[in-house]
């Protein structure tokens, strides 16, 4: 089968390639930067900014899409530009949106399921993000909006992540100090791998989930919904 990962070179989407590579899958790979990613030979990659007008070279049939570009970017509410409120809605949102409106003929004619991100900040709310979980709450508006207009066609479903272990999340973790912070806010007591997030998308992806649709998956360690002592 044909699936789309949009920015795979690294973190949570390189971990989605190979695990889909590995399940014997066709991968087509698109971003910036996939040229230059360490991925398996069989991957179809292509240089593509989903801020861009560039169009994708897709396949006539997908059995799924994943949708990765993320940002994390946090500081007070009265610090972020109007500029790069719209930014982190352009790469999260719309670029979202352009790639589904590409891709909505393959999905079709495959049957698709696609695979959105959102993050723990759009179901608590938490301080210093409002720039990032406001443009997450978009893309979970957009994915149950979507999965009502396609069914029972294609499937739509988001996965809303607290802190991964990825390079994206590197300021974040770059010490023994900050490690061990984040990991006490958890009630599992551990910051999640791209494996974790990845074992999740095949789930999404396969028929395994067939009769689910229009969900938002919280995988964020129990954050989300637990207060421990």
């Amino acid at each position: 089968m044909n699936y789309l990962v949009i920015g795979g070179g690294s973190g949570i989407g390189k971990q989605v390639i190979l695990d889909l590579v590995e399940r014997g899958h066709q991968v087509w790979a698109a971003s910036r930067s996939i040229k230059e990613a360490d991925l398996p030979t069989a991957v179809e990659k292509q240089s593509y900014d989903v801020l861009g007008e560039e169009t994708l070279d897709l396949p006539d049939s997908l059995a799924g899409l994943v949708y990765c570009p993320g940002s994390i970017e946090l500081k007070p509410f009265e610090r972020f530009t109007l500029e790069k409120m719209r930014a982190e809605l352009e790469l999260n949102y719309i670029g979202a949106v352009k790639v589904i409106q590409q891709a909505i003929k393959a999905l079709k004619a495959g049957s698709g399921s696609v695979v959105l991100f959102s993050t723990v900040a759009v179901q608590t709310g938490l301080p210093f993000h409002a720039s990032i979980s406001g443009a997450k709450g978009a893309v979970e508006g957009l994915t149950r909006s979507l999965a009502a207009e396609y069914a029972p066609k294609i499937r739509f479903n988001a996965i809303a992540p607290s802190l991964t272990d990825t390079p994206l999340a590197e300021g974040l973790l770059n010490n023994d100090k900050k490690r061990e912070a984040n990991t006490q806010r958890h009630p599992l007591k551990k910051i999640g791998t791209p494996e974790d997030i990845s074992k999740a998308v095949m789930y999404l992806l396969t028929e395994d989930s067939s009769w689910v649709t229009g969900q938002v998956l919280h995988l964020d360690g129990g954050m989300s919904s637990l207060r421990t002592l």
